[in-house]
């Protein structure tokens, strides 16, 4: 049956961030497809640690899928953006993917298993935003690391591709919601003609988790409402 290809049975899946919004719905949408999922958040797992990743993977066990959702924003003007409002937004969305991705994807070649590396980008991947150059910057590097990292895991049987979530009412949108001139223009732009929700990724995070996106490598799935259309 088609809908079994969309199972996860007796699979393990790492979600970082999960504790609420995005993290924790897609969290939720593999656990109803028959996933064991281990949930990280800031409070447990400071993936600005570098000594984190190696801890984190060690809980999880022998996990198939991995999904990198962690991250934080930081918004200034760019002539006042501090050095270390950069580092760490780089840190977090863009070095700690790679080192967890490298990792994770070591340990299911020395096991001879394949696997799922499903990282989260963002409009902003897309386009150059405002206030918010290190978050730009390091979304941007997700749509290239997507890219390399599947050139050389797909011969191990490691699918790995990105989704890239429009504008989702979440914490990190939060300031824009609120800013009634930003939010009113943003919706002018959003086909649907409403901003996302956390549930509208369960469908995507599922099929790229599962056997139904085998043959699927280096590709970005948006989840926007249609904004890239406008």
């Amino acid at each position: 049956m088609i809908l079994d290809l969309f199972r996860l049975d007796g699979q393990t899946a790492i979600v970082t961030g999960a504790s609420r919004g995005l993290g924790a719905a897609m969290a939720d949408a593999l656990e109803e497809a028959g996933a064991r999922v281990v949930r990280t958040s800031s409070a447990t797992d400071d993936l600005a640690d570098r000594a984190a990743v190696a801890s984190l993977l060690d809980r999880a066990g022998d996990a198939e899928i991995l999904v990198n959702n962690a991250g934080i924003i930081r918004r200034a003007d760019l002539l006042d953006y501090s050095d270390d409002d950069w580092d760490a937004v780089i840190e977090v969305n863009l070095r700690s993917v790679f080192a967890l991705s490298r990792d994770f994807a070591r340990r299911l070649v020395e096991r001879r298993r394949g696997g799922k590396i499903i990282n989260i980008a963002s409009m902003l991947s897309f386009q150059g935003g405002i206030r918010v150059v290190a978050y730009t910057a390091a979304k941007s590097g997700i749509l290239g690391l997507t890219r390399a990292l599947s050139n050389e895991l797909a011969p191990h049987g490691i699918n790995v591709n990105a989704i890239a979530p429009g504008y989702m009412a979440t914490d990190n949108t939060q300031a824009l919601r609120d800013d009634p001139v930003r939010s009113r223009d943003i919706l002018a732009r959003i086909p649907a003609g409403r901003w996302g929700a956390p549930d509208d990724l369960k469908g995507a995070v599922v099929f790229l988790a599962s056997p139904a996106s085998s043959y699927v490598h280096a590709t970005t799935l948006t989840v926007d409402g249609g904004w890239l259309s406008r």
